[in-house]
């Protein structure tokens, strides 16, 4: 997909790109695969790659101490990307949720991102996405990134990975 979007990245970076099934053990239904390229206290910037129809869940970056939480842009650079907000809900939206976890997505307000649209998210704001039918890779200018605080609205994930003894 990398290449189909003519996103060249170096093969340390191929070597570490993080994996995450969001503790759902159904990578192709909700997962996301993260190339960062920088985080540090001020700035992050990062590539999303999606398999096709593949969801990042609900959830929020809050405030943690002073630090308002994370604000982020995405960038989408291919394929088709459903981003869903608070809003008002929109009536047909284009996303594919399994029935099993449907209840753990509250907000519906669709924004609808193609190669070179983008949205920011405040911090502190619930949102989710979707792929669409191809993939997607969506690149992501944010704030500091502090995933293992972030809040997923459904109770059975777990953003950092857990080892079982």
């Amino acid at each position: 997909m990398l290449k189909k979007a003519c996103i060249a990245i170096t093969q340390e970076e191929a070597e570490n790109i993080e994996v995450t099934d969001f503790g759902l053990g159904d990578l192709y239904n909700y997962g996301l695969q993260i190339i960062v390229y920088v985080n540090n206290e001020r700035y992050c910037a990062k590539e999303l790659i999606m398999f096709p129809r593949q969801i990042c869940p609900e959830h929020r970056h809050p405030p943690i101490g002073n630090y308002p939480g994370k604000q982020e842009t995405f960038r989408c650079r291919w394929g088709e990307v459903y981003l869903y907000v608070p809003g008002p809900a929109t009536k047909s939206s284009k996303a594919k949720i399994p029935v099993d976890r449907k209840k753990y997505f509250t907000v519906w307000h669709e924004i609808v991102l193609r190669p070179g649209e983008q949205y920011t998210i405040p911090p502190n704001t619930l949102h989710w996405f979707q792929a669409g039918d191809e993939g997607a890779i969506v690149s992501e200018f944010s704030s500091m990134s502090i995933d293992e605080k972030d809040i997923f609205t459904d109770p059975d994930i777990k953003r950092i990975p857990e080892i079982i003894e």
